[in-house]
């Protein structure tokens, strides 16, 4: 798992009703606390606080890490997921990403090449 860090940028993985916040939502990481919890700032597009909250790390997940400043690769950010949800859903993933692969794989076969020029 990715350590959570002050100044990272997270996702919301659940809905924060409290917060009129939802899922996908994103925030910057504010404080790191003690007892393990983040408080997170969220914002409108013009830069304006929205919501200011504490979260566990088990609401979100790192997209970009401060530290590097760099964006999570896409694969960290599904296996951040994947930590969280049970052996069934997890298992429902690994199936769609399969089945995905062999759609990719099956248009790349069949695409036509393109004729020469004559």
């Amino acid at each position: 798992m990715i350590e959570p860090e002050q100044f990272d940028v997270i996702d919301l993985i659940v809905d924060v009703p409290e917060a009129n916040l939802r899922a996908g939502a994103r925030g910057a990481i504010v404080d790191c606390y003690s007892d393990g919890s983040y408080e997170v700032e969220f914002t409108n597009d013009v830069g304006e606080t929205i919501a200011l909250c504490a979260l566990s790390a088990d609401q979100f997940i790192v997209v970009w890490k401060a530290e590097t400043r760099t964006w999570l690769p896409v694969s960290d950010q599904v296996a951040a997921l994947m930590t969280r949800l049970p052996q069934e859903a997890r298992q429902e993933v690994l199936d769609f990403a399969r089945f995905l692969a062999q759609q990719k794989q099956s248009k790349e076969v069949s695409a036509p090449t393109p004729a020469s020029p004559l």
